[in-house]
């Protein structure tokens, strides 16, 4: 038995010793009667932030709090997750997202639909990983495709008295390059009219079995990047969803906002917030519980459950990684996915320093990229324990050498690029690669690359210039080895040239031990020489 196997049925044995009794002495809501009210109570892009941290996070515990709250003033309460419940910090990928699943077992949940980061970890483990909740998991959109069936449920009908609620799940499209393509490689995700198609059948199935109140869980999101397949996008084009709770972009909607009768809502990440609306029959009223001022109760059963497995993963990953001399940026935007950070070049500085001991005199290694998405916190000066390091970079990629012409290195940085200013994951972090960005140049779709929602551009080098590779000016006709990470060599993010190239080689190093043996050769401290990023991009 692997150790992760054993670690997931000690973490799943351990649920049947807890059992919330929960609180109803909450302040966040007037002391009324929710009677015969159905009440959701709704959270999404966890990100493996269960444990609470006391204005900041509200944690599970405060889930477990609300949900037992409502129900004592008589609600019918409907407890969902929109997605990315099962990455983001060591506490859950410690135990390859499964106690995440039980954290939500333990909270109550009815339902849940995936996100692209469920897929991080591959199919079989997502397959464990899911095998684990006591609550169905739907996306009517992804599909099986050898049988074209749904891969999980597409639906689930829920009934309270004369109340028949429908609920359906939908994941976005953007699974086929938001994580390695190989761990999606057996599924089909509808998209664009496909999509809407997918939404309209849920709902008018669901009606035709009587529902009268109809919910979607969508990880879908409202990014630009996203447009044609967000959830704004859905409920302007199919009629009948009364409430589309959503997530995947991270976005605060307080209120929520009304799209063709829909109401669109999402609560932001990290359980920074818990999203509640409140449907009277009539009218429905959405609302967000901040940690910033939440005066609520917390579930001390709960508290403990998460903090037994924190306390465990905190002891495993307690020693001393290295000393940062500096503040290193790891933030999101503006940060690692809009611009050139000092913790983007260290770690593309790590890859290249990996896959050249790797290979030694046998290839040369010209430079390095790194994906800003593949980058997930900031490291702040001081000491640095591996659970600092590991929920920075948590996913566990390996490092591989991938051999370019010029002009495949040239399209890699355009097409990475397309969005700039605005976020992208696929943001490139560089090492040894000089390059400028004209943002005043508009990006001009070419081909849509295979298997991907991401465009070829239309015209290499019209928005990106390269100056020099490996310390030598760049030429279109000249091979380069660069070296990335896996999810990149298999075309995730908007990386699919790298599948073309004429060689790939996996080094099997993974992300941390590049990272740890970078640190190494650096004796053991990240040092002034990363107190600015060097200048390898310049943005205009």
């Amino acid at each position: 038995m692997s150790r992760v196997l054993k670690r997931l049925l000690a973490c799943a044995m351990a649920v049947a010793l807890f059992v919330s009794t929960g609180s109803a002495d909450l302040a966040h809501a007037a002391e009324k009667s929710y009677e015969g009210d159905l009440v959701v109570i709704h959270t999404n892009d966890i990100h493996g932030h269960f444990d609470t941290v006391e204005g900041e996070q509200l944690g599970m515990s405060a889930v477990v709090s609300l949900k037992n709250y409502y129900e004592s003033k008589g609600a019918d309460v409907l407890l969902l997750d929109a997605g990315d419940f099962s990455q983001g910090t060591t506490l859950v990928s410690y135990y390859r997202g499964a106690s995440a699943v039980l954290f939500m077992n333990a909270a109550g949940y009815d339902a849940a639909s995936l996100g692209n980061h469920e897929f991080d970890y591959g199919p079989e483990e997502l397959q464990v990983m899911t095998g684990f909740a006591d609550f169905p998991i739907l996306d009517a959109n992804i599909l099986d495709k050898k049988t074209g069936e749904p891969y999980y449920e597409d639906n689930k009908i829920f009934e309270f008295g004369d109340k028949k609620v429908g609920v359906f799940g939908l994941d976005t499209p953007e699974i086929q390059t938001k994580v390695n393509p190989k761990n999606v490689k057996d599924i089909t995700i509808l998209d664009g009219q496909e999509l809407y198609a997918c939404a309209q059948e849920q709902v008018d199935t669901l009606k035709a079995q009587g529902c009268n109140y109809i919910i979607c869980l969508g990880h879908l999101g409202v990014d630009d990047e996203s447009i044609g397949r967000r959830s704004v996008d859905v409920a302007a084009n199919v009629t009948g969803i009364d409430l589309f709770i959503d997530g995947h972009s991270h976005t605060e909607m307080d209120g929520g906002v009304d799209v063709n009768g829909t109401l669109v809502t999402s609560t932001g990440n990290y359980l920074a917030n818990i999203g509640v609306v409140v449907y009277d029959g009539e009218k429905e009223t959405a609302s967000l519980v901040k940690a910033a001022d939440y005066k609520g109760g917390y579930d001390a059963v709960t508290d403990a459950f998460v903090k037994e497995h924190k306390d465990v993963v905190d002891t495993a990953y307690s020693s001393l990684f290295a000393t940062a001399a500096v503040d290193l940026n790891g933030e999101r935007d503006p940060g690692v996915r809009t611009q050139e950070t000092n913790l983007g070049d260290f770690a593309a500085d790590a890859y290249k320093y990996a896959a050249q001991q790797y290979f030694g005199e046998e290839i040369t290694i010209d430079g390095a990229i790194q994906n800003g998405g593949g980058v997930r916190a900031s490291i702040p000066a001081g000491p640095i324990s591996m659970n600092t390091l590991l929920t920075s970079f948590p996913f566990h990629n390996t490092v591989c050498a991938v051999k370019l012409t010029g002009a495949e290195l040239l399209e890699t940085l355009e097409a990475a690029c397309f969005s700039c200013p605005t976020a992208l994951g696929g943001f490139p972090q560089v090492s040894d690669i000089k390059f400028t960005i004209d943002t005043s140049v508009p990006y001009v779709n070419g081909a849509q690359y295979p298997d991907s929602t991401y465009f070829a551009p239309a015209a290499p080098g019209s928005r990106v210039t390269i100056e020099s590779v490996g310390g030598r000016p760049f030429s279109l006709t000249d091979t380069y080895y660069i070296a990335v990470c896996n999810i990149l060599a298999d075309g995730g993010d908007t990386y699919y040239v790298l599948t073309q190239a004429e060689e790939v080689i996996d080094t099997g190093i993974i992300d941390s031990e590049a990272l740890i043996s970078y640190v190494n050769f650096l004796d053991g401290v990240i040092g002034e020489e990363y107190a600015v990023p060097k200048g390898h991009i310049t943005i205009k």
